[in-house]
């Protein structure tokens, strides 16, 4: 045998209830909307336009990448850098500056 659960509100009306119900949703909605980033897609830079970010030749790039300070990524011939991962390294190499 199945039991049924059934659950009893005292005090309020169905109406009531409901308009409560949407209430609450639509508050937390708002919150979740106040909150919500958009995920970004990464932008990807060429080199020549790396090397006048961080204002250095592009042999020094080269160089970066066989040391693993900068990450490239490759698409066949061309060779990019995510935008995100270019701060990052300006970060590491003011650090490792400073430290000297």
């Amino acid at each position: 045998m199945e039991q049924s659960k059934i659950t009893q509100v005292f005090g309020i009306t169905p109406a009531e209830l409901k308009e409560d119900i949407i209430n609450d949703v639509r508050a937390e909605l708002k919150i979740i909307a106040q909150n919500f980033q958009p995920i970004k897609p990464p932008e990807y830079l060429t080199r020549q336009e790396v090397a006048k970010i961080l204002k250095v030749s592009l042999v020094t790039l080269t160089d970066w990448n066989k040391k693993g300070i900068l990450k490239p990524y490759r698409l066949g011939n061309l060779i990019r850098y995510k935008s995100e991962e270019i701060d990052q390294a300006l970060i590491a190499i003011n650090n490792v500056k400073n430290k000297r």
